[in-house]
């Protein structure tokens, strides 16, 4: 595919797991990508990695500026840059609750505030936000995160009304649990890491993680000047989490 051609995007948190598969997919159907993050290290030699943290907005700003001024414009950003915190309401520090809080949500908006002005010379303008399926579905030990997803949930939302007028339609996708370096990283701190991602795998619909491609797959999707229609959409990409509730696998014959 090249609906890309002649674009060019922006993906935050470009250089592993979901934004590394979204840059890599929007390369591939012709867009010029940019990837923001903390380490733009191993990159594609055909992907612009420019160092980032998206709780500077001084940052933000000369690194969305950057890649107006090398390309000539900007149609596409997606905002992906995100850190995971673990706990109840008893287990986050006030100073944690900040720093997700900062980078989850304000990084988002930090980087929308700069490149909304590029945005709006754009013909195929979007913005796809990474939100996730704990935005609305309740999971053990995740409410940092979750209250920080819930966040983008609703900023998506928002900042899709605002925006349509200008040409700018602004989505999101929900991921399930994904396949990613976050989650090899958490399973790793555990006794036994082999374990814990076969009762992770189990507690899927699927029987299986989400895989970062597909998740990319979903953002090309709301991304591409094909899909002009959608508009203020929460995408599940959660191989069935929150839709589904099926009966443990020893008691499928049953007819009730």
């Amino acid at each position: 595919m090249s609906d890309f051609a002649g674009l060019v995007a922006i993906v935050t948190g470009g250089a592993s797991g979901i934004g590394l598969a979204t840059a890599k997919m929007l390369l591939g159907r012709g867009a010029k990508v940019a990837a923001f993050d903390l380490k733009p290290d191993g990159l594609p030699d055909d992907i612009l990695g420019i160092e980032v943290d998206v709780t500077d907005d001084a940052q933000v700003k000369s690194a969305v500026d950057a890649v107006v001024e090398r390309f000539g414009r900007l149609d596409v950003v997606v905002n992906n840059a995100g850190i995971g915190a673990v706990g109840d309401v008893t287990g986050n520090s006030d100073e944690e609750w900040l720093r997700v809080l900062d980078v989850n949500v304000v990084g988002m908006v930090r980087v929308a505030r700069h490149a909304v002005p590029h945005l709006r010379r754009s013909p195929a303008a979007a913005i796809v936000n990474t939100c996730s399926i704990v935005a609305w579905a309740g999971l053990e030990k995740r409410v940092l995160y979750s209250a920080s997803k819930g966040a983008v949930y609703a900023l998506t939302l928002a900042m899709a009304a605002d925006h349509l007028r200008e040409g700018i339609r602004v989505n999101c996708v929900a991921p399930g649990t994904a396949d990613t370096p976050w989650v090899d990283r958490l399973l790793d701190r555990t006794a036994d890491p082999a374990a814990e991602r076969a009762a992770l795998n189990a507690r899927q619909p699927m029987g299986r993680l989400v895989m970062a491609d597909e998740v990319a797959y979903a953002i090309a999707y709301l991304a591409s000047p094909l899909s002009g229609a959608s508009v203020g959409t929460v995408l599940a990409v959660d191989g069935g989490t929150h839709g589904l509730r099926l009966r443990p696998a020893d008691q499928r014959e049953s007819k009730y």
